[in-house]
């Protein structure tokens, strides 16, 4: 049956985006992020391309991500979940050998319980808190935490020991990310002293792991930039200063595609859509496509969204709708019902990036990607 609307995802650019991490990252683990339904694009399509792209390790928010990914993956990849994990779910984890965050005594010391009285081992990332004042043990009950693990060492694994950074996409953060790197590093002092040595350590998101190489340690945690998008534009400009080919490597993975449905003239002087948003100032012709908020396309997007229609840019023209939105196609010398309609993406020599989108309607690219719905189709393409 047609939807309304359809994802494609690009295998290929997949590809391109991996081969340039592990370029820049010679040696170093890449946990591929895929919380937020794999950030819009499907953890059920996504987790099978980035394991045929080498991937063996997944980071997800909550344990029902993590049954997701372990479901849709093709090998036994390591899982780790970075956040929600309740009480009732970590038997399930320790039993499926899935790792997770610990940022509290309650989480560490029911993991270890529910450990020992299964016979088995809890594989657990000790989260410390430097500075974010989110989730992590406080840098002064770390020692305690570090006895406890070494007296539990039958009943809990010492995985990894991380924390994460606030904001380390902006210069604006950078006193307090230099800050959070020194709180981390000195937690690494104290295992040393104690002689311990988790798996991994690992700080560095996509951002961090570009701006603050040093800390990239053997694992790294790679979100936006597998998808094909820099954290900021801060960040693309600080990887570029230091390339001689100032291009941009990465490659979006993603477009999103629809069809005209309806094709109308409107008189000068007339009301495009709800309200009095959009007066015509000429005759106009106009497309009506069955995308709208209700499928991820921003309300704010109203009269200043664009779409590609023919190899030509064309505007949101009106409010845009729960499941529709109307264009201005009156430039166009040929438009038809079923014309492909470019909402994210490329037709010809024109493109729609995610980037436009979050400009026009004040969206992170991380927004709007999550936003889009489960229930859209997606397909693999080359």
């Amino acid at each position: 049956m047609w939807q309304t609307s359809f994802i494609e995802i690009s295998k290929s650019a997949l590809e391109n985006n991996y081969n340039f991490l592990r370029e820049m990252m010679p040696g170093v683990r890449i946990s591929s992020v895929v919380k937020g339904n794999a950030y819009g694009h499907g953890i059920e399509h996504f987790v099978p391309l980035a394991e045929a792209c080498g991937i063996d390790h997944f980071s997800v928010f909550s344990a029902n991500e993590a049954m997701r990914v372990m479901h849709s993956a093709k090998s036994r990849p390591d899982i780790m979940i970075m956040g929600m994990i309740d009480d009732h779910e970590l038997l399930w984890a320790i039993e499926n050998n899935i790792s997770f965050f610990v940022f509290n005594w309650e989480r560490l010391k029911l993991a270890q319980e529910i450990a020992l009285k299964a016979g088995l081992q809890a594989r657990v990332h000790i989260e410390a808190e430097t500075g974010m004042n989110r989730t992590g043990f406080a840098f002064n009950e770390l020692n305690e935490c570090f006895k406890f693990l070494s007296r539990n060492r039958n009943s809990v694994v010492f995985e990894g020991f991380c924390t994460h950074f606030a904001g380390a996409e902006s210069i604006a953060n950078y006193y307090r990310i230099s800050h959070q790197i020194q709180v981390f590093e000195k937690g690494i002092e104290k295992l040393k002293k104690r002689g311990m040595a988790p798996r991994n350590f690992h700080a560095a998101c996509s951002a961090a792991a570009v701006r603050f190489p040093n800390i990239r340690y053997q694992l790294v945690r790679i979100g936006i930039m597998q998808y094909g998008f820099w954290p900021s534009r801060e960040v693309f400009v600080d990887y570029s200063s230091k390339m001689e080919n100032k291009y941009d490597p990465l490659k979006r993975l993603i477009s999103w595609k629809s069809k005209i449905m309806s094709l109308k003239n409107v008189k000068a002087n007339e009301f495009i859509g709800y309200g009095t948003s959009f007066l015509a100032q000429n005759d106009m012709k106009i497309a009506i496509v069955p995308v709208g908020y209700a499928h991820g396309f921003a309300r704010s997007l109203s009269n200043s969204g664009r779409a590609i229609i023919n190899g030509h840019r064309v505007g949101v023209v009106g409010t845009v709708n729960m499941n529709a939105l109307t264009l201005d196609v009156t430039h166009l010398e040929s438009v038809n019902l079923g014309d492909e309609v470019v909402l994210i993406g490329e037709q010809g020599n024109v493109d729609i990036s995610v980037s436009s989108f979050s400009e026009l309607s004040d969206q992170l690219n991380y927004e709007l990607l999550v936003r889009l719905p489960h229930d859209i189709p997606r397909n693999i393409t080359d």
